[in-house]
C-alpha cells in the first residue's frame, strides 16, 4: 500500500466519484446508480485518501469488467488502467444513460455522495421523468368525462379569456376537444389525472391527497382549536382557501385614506396567495394534503413534493427558469392568468411582503416537500386576538339570540374553543350588559340584553 501522487486532490472532493480497495461484482450496483444520474467515475485499487492498494491480474479484470457491465447493466463503459507499474488501479468511467437501467430488477441512483435503491414513488417519479413525463400527465384509470364539472370547466374558460392566453372561440369547443386541445385528455378519450385534479367533480374518489388542510394553534402544536379542510378540484382552492382565511383565521385592520375606509388583510393578499399557488401546483399528489397552520405570530404552509434535482431554495431567489412539478398543471393555471411561466413566484413574494414592511417569508426544503413560514407582527397578533375575542363574543350572543337553553359545553363544542374561553367570554358580557343568567344554571336560560 503506499501513497498516490498521480490522482488529482481535487478529485477526490467530487460527489460523483467511488473509490473501492478491490473489485467486487456487487459494484455494478454503484455502476448503475452513476447511469441513472449524472455519470460518475469508480476507482478500483485506490481509496479516498489517496492509498493505493495492489490489484492481482489487474489486466484480466479490467478486461472483465466491461464484459459484466454489458451482461448485467446492457452499458458500454470506459475501463482504463491508470498509475506507473507497480501502482496501478483501475478507473470506470460511466455516462448518464438516456433510458432507466437496473440491476438484477432494482434500479440505483447515485443521490450526492450516496447510492439509493429507487422504489415506490421515488421509482414511479424517476421513470416519467426519464420518459419526459409528470404523473399529471399519465391517464387515470377509470375517470370518465362524467367526472370532470362542467361549471370548474367554463370557470377556467372565463379566467383564460378574460387574460387572453387561449383564442377567443374556445368558448364554443365542445368540452372533449377543449379537453384535448389542453393537453388534458387523449384522443381515445382517456382523461388524465390533470383534469381530473384541475376539473373533477369528486377528485379525492381517484386522488385522495387533494386536500388543504388549515389548523389554529393557540399555545404550541399541540394545542389545535379548529380546524377546515378544503377539498374538491384545484383550480378554485385557492379562492376557497383564500376566503377561509380572511373569514376565519386572519384579520384585516381598518385604516382611512382621507374619508375612505380601508380594511387591507395583514398579510400582503396576493403574495400569500402566490405562496398557495405554489403550494398546489408544486405538490406531490401521490403523498399527503397541503397543510397551513396558524399561529399567534406566524403561518406555515407546507407541501409535500421536491425541489427540481439540479434546484436548491437558493436557486428560487435568483433568476432560474420555471420547472413545475406538474407541468400540464402548471400550464392550465398559467392560461388562466393564476401565475407567470418565468419562474418569479418567490421574488414577487419577498417583494410584496418587503413594500408591506413586513419579515421576509422563510424557505425551507424539509420533511420531503417544502415550508414556508410567514411571520405575523407584534401588532397583528394583538389586533388578531382582539378581534377573535370580539367576533366570538358576537357569535355567543346570536347563538343565545337563538337558543336561550344552550349550555357553556354546547357553546364552546359550536364554536370550537375551550370551555375556559366561554366562561370567560360571557363573564366579560355580562359585565357591559351584554347578557344575564335567568333563574339556576341547570335550569334557567340566558337573556340576551339588547
Amino acid at each position: 500500500m503506499v501513497e498516490s501522487s498521480s490522482l488529482n486532490k481535487r478529485d477526490l472532493e467530487k460527489q460523483n466519484i467511488e473509490y473501492k480497495r478491490e473489485w467486487k461484482d456487487e459494484y455494478l450496483k454503484w455502476i448503475c446508480g452513476f447511469a441513472n444520474a449524472h455519470g460518475g467515475k469508480l476507482y478500483i485499487g485506490l481509496t479516498n485518501d489517496g492509498l493505493l492498494y495492489s490489484l492481482p491480474n489487474i489486466k484480466k479484470l479490467s478486461e472483465d469488467i466491461p464484459n459484466k457491465i454489458v451482461s448485467y447493466l446492457g452499458l458500454v463503459s470506459e475501463v482504463n488502467i491508470l498509475g506507473i507499474a507497480p501502482e496501478n488501479y483501475i478507473e470506470i468511467k460511466v455516462s448518464p444513460s438516456d433510458v432507466p437501467v437496473y440491476y438484477k430488477g432494482i434500479y440505483h441512483f447515485r443521490s450526492g455522495s450516496t447510492k439509493q435503491e429507487l422504489k415506490g414513488t421515488a421509482l414511479t417519479q424517476y421513470l416519467l421523468k426519464k420518459a419526459g413525463k409528470s404523473w399529471d400527465d399519465l391517464v387515470c384509470e377509470g375517470a370518465t368525462l362524467d367526472d370532470l364539472d362542467p361549471t370548474a370547466i367554463q370557470y377556467f374558460i372565463h379566467k383564460a379569456m378574460q387574460k387572453k392566453r387561449v383564442a377567443d372561440d374556445i368558448s364554443k369547443d365542445p368540452i372533449p376537444v377543449l379537453l384535448e386541445n389542453l393537453n388534458l385528455m387523449k384522443k381515445d378519450g382517456s382523461i388524465k389525472n390533470a383534469a381530473l385534479l384541475l376539473f373533477g367533480k369528486k377528485p379525492m374518489r381517484f386522488v385522495p391527497a387533494v386536500q388543504f388542510k388549515i389548523g389554529r394553534f393557540i399555545d404550541g402544536d399541540d394545542d389545535l382549536r379548529f380546524q377546515d379542510v378544503i377539498e374538491g378540484n384545484i383550480l378554485e382552492m385557492a379562492d376557497k382557501v383564500m376566503a377561509i382565511l380572511e373569514s376565519k383565521y386572519l384579520t384585516s385592520p381598518i385604516s382611512y385614506e382621507g374619508l375612505q375606509r380601508i380594511e387591507k388583510l395583514e398579510i400582503p393578499e396576493e403574495a400569500l396567495r402566490e405562496a398557495i399557488f405554489n403550494a398546489i401546483i408544486h405538490k406531490d399528489y401521490t403523498g399527503t394534503s397541503i397543510q397551513l397552520s396558524v399561529y399567534n405570530d406566524k403561518l406555515i404552509l407546507w407541501n409535500e413534493g421536491k425541489l427540481p434535482e439540479d434546484y436548491t431554495i437558493e436557486t428560487l431567489f435568483s433568476k432560474h427558469p420555471s420547472k413545475p412539478h406538474n407541468k400540464t398543471v402548471a400550464d392550465i393555471f398559467f392560461k388562466a392568468g393564476f401565475i407567470e411561466a418565468w419562474g418569479r413566484g418567490i421574488s414577487r413574494i419577498i417583494n410584496d411582503f418587503r413594500k408591506a414592511g413586513l419579515p421576509d417569508p422563510v424557505f425551507e426544503e424539509t420533511m420531503g416537500g417544502i415550508m414556508v413560514t410567514i411571520y405575523r407582527t407584534n401588532d397583528t397578533v394583538t389586533a388578531n386576538a382582539t378581534d377573535n375575542a370580539t367576533d366570538r363574543k358576537t357569535k355567543i350572543l346570536k347563538l343565545l339570540s337563538n337558543n336561550s337553553k344552550l349550555s357553556v359545553v354546547q357553546i364552546a363544542k359550536k364554536l370550537e374553543v375551550s370551555r375556559i374561553t366561554i366562561l370567560r367570554d360571557i363573564d366579560t358580557l355580562k359585565e357591559h350588559n351584554k347578557l344575564q343568567r335567568m333563574g339556576s344554571e341547570k335550569g334557567g336560560y340566558w337573556k340576551v340584553i339588547e
